[in-house]
């Protein structure tokens, strides 16, 4: 069953790398009593997340900031250790973005976003998404149709359905 609107995010543990390596980072209590952006893209390092996605909400992050948004996440079923130096190569933790990473795909298959592309080495990868979440709850969600297109899940898709 794919998430909707108005339903709380389910529990999820993913990892981001912190001062002494792999942290788990508490979904819920990470977006408990906050406004919070939820990216998701099929994978770091690739074409249309590190050219399209990412660099969305690098641009766009002030203006979340001025709406209220407490953090913006970037969601990937990759390693903790491929996130964080897909953060420093595409500037995403410079400008204040952070990267988790759902390294088993449990949120991912959790709120029905995953797919599978087996010709380009793509499995229960998560499908293009970004969804606005107040206290844990989703007030916004945008997906894409197709995980090559990022216009709807785009910082910019985003904040014009706000």
């Amino acid at each position: 069953m794919t998430l909707t609107v108005g339903e709380k995010l389910p529990a999820a543990t993913l990892l981001k790398i912190g001062a002494n390596g792999p942290e788990a980072v508490d979904l819920a209590a990470l977006t408990a009593g906050r406004k919070v952006v939820i990216f998701a893209v099929p994978g770091a390092y690739t074409g249309v997340c590190t050219t399209a996605h990412v660099p969305s909400f690098i641009r766009t992050k002030p203006q979340f900031g001025a709406k209220g948004v407490d953090e913006i996440l970037c969601v990937s079923v990759n390693d903790p250790f491929v996130m964080a130096a897909w953060g420093e190569a595409t500037g995403a933790t410079a400008a204040g973005i952070t990267l988790l990473a759902d390294a088993e795909a449990a949120f991912t298959k959790a709120i029905g976003m995953a797919f599978s592309a087996p010709p380009v080495g793509l499995i229960d990868r998560s499908a293009r998404y970004a969804m606005l979440v107040e206290d844990g709850v989703v007030k916004v969600l945008n997906r894409e149709e197709s995980p090559g297109v990022c216009e709807l899940s785009a910082g910019e898709g985003l904040l014009a359905a706000l």
